[in-house]
């Protein structure tokens, strides 16, 4: 029985160790690419360990663009983005889960519907409304928007919410706070474990968008790192250790943030009620 329970363990952890490599195998090829000599990017059979480590592509790869420019760029537009979703979509999320009023309902129906709805199918519309708007070429199409919340987060939040006795509230009335001072001094320390998960969801989200800035800036001084890291590819050829130098490096943060918030990814998730 023992010999039977040891092999099952030794088969899951083999198996689960399998696709743990098949996941990381990109990631380690991104990163030896890096710092490879540039004689032996192209080497067939590949070389997955380089003769030697050239860690100074980091560096070159860095000057040979204005990254420190679009660095900046994307801080403003995550730390924006991030402050406005948390604000609004708890602010709609405590509407929708603490008051009754007509036509509820159907107002969430069409939060939930807008989930449905690709980004792909919108960004012509959306394009040719901030153009009519003038911010085609600035930062505001990328943050003003989340300043009306999201559908996913609204939903989220709104599910943490009717997990709170409405108790809580007619105490704080009958010691004469308003609406908006129970959601502000009661339910948003409350919210804190799924706030922190719309603001890593956010950071993760917004923080790796490719084509929002490709639609919507045209000048170079306002491009963001990923939209930075395409000007690589020239016409006659890609400067591949420089993409996967600069890669690695975008790639740091959010894996920081990951491991730094596992635990209240855990916790956020568990108590909106989501599951993967």
């Amino acid at each position: 029985m023992k010999t039977n329970k040891l092999l099952k363990n030794i088969f899951i952890y083999a198996l689960l160790i399998f696709c743990s490599l098949l996941f990381l195998a990109p990631f380690y090829w991104m990163f030896s690419t890096s710092v490879k000599p540039s004689n032996e990017v192209f080497l067939f059979p590949p070389k997955w360990i380089p003769s030697h480590f050239k860690f100074e592509n980091f560096g070159n790869a860095w000057q040979l663009q204005p990254f420190g420019m679009f660095l900046k760029n994307s801080l403003i537009v995550v730390g924006m983005t991030t402050v406005a979703q948390v604000f609004s979509s708890s602010l709609i999320a405590y509407g929708f889960a603490r008051f009754d009023f007509k036509g509820k309902n159907f107002l969430f129906i069409i939060v939930l519907a807008t989930m449905m709805i690709p980004w792909d199918v919108t960004m012509i519309p959306l394009y040719m409304e901030f153009n009519l708007f003038g911010w085609i070429n600035t930062l505001k199409p990328l943050i003003v928007p989340s300043f009306f919340g999201s559908g996913f987060f609204i939903f989220m939040l709104r599910q943490f919410l009717l997990g709170i006795p409405k108790e809580l509230d007619e105490a704080a009335r009958i010691d004469g706070a308003n609406a908006f001072q129970i959601y502000w001094r009661i339910y948003l320390p409350l919210m804190k474990p799924a706030l922190i998960l719309v603001a890593i969801f956010n950071i993760l989200n917004t923080w790796n968008d490719y084509l929002g800035p490709l639609i919507f800036l045209n000048d170079q001084s306002k491009y963001t790192l990923t939209l930075g890291l395409a000007q690589f590819k020239g016409v006659f050829g890609v400067d591949t250790t420089a993409i996967m130098a600069i890669t690695t490096l975008i790639c740091i943060p959010p894996v920081l943030i990951f491991f730094i918030a596992q635990k209240h990814i855990v916790e956020g998730v568990s108590s909106t009620g989501l599951k993967g």
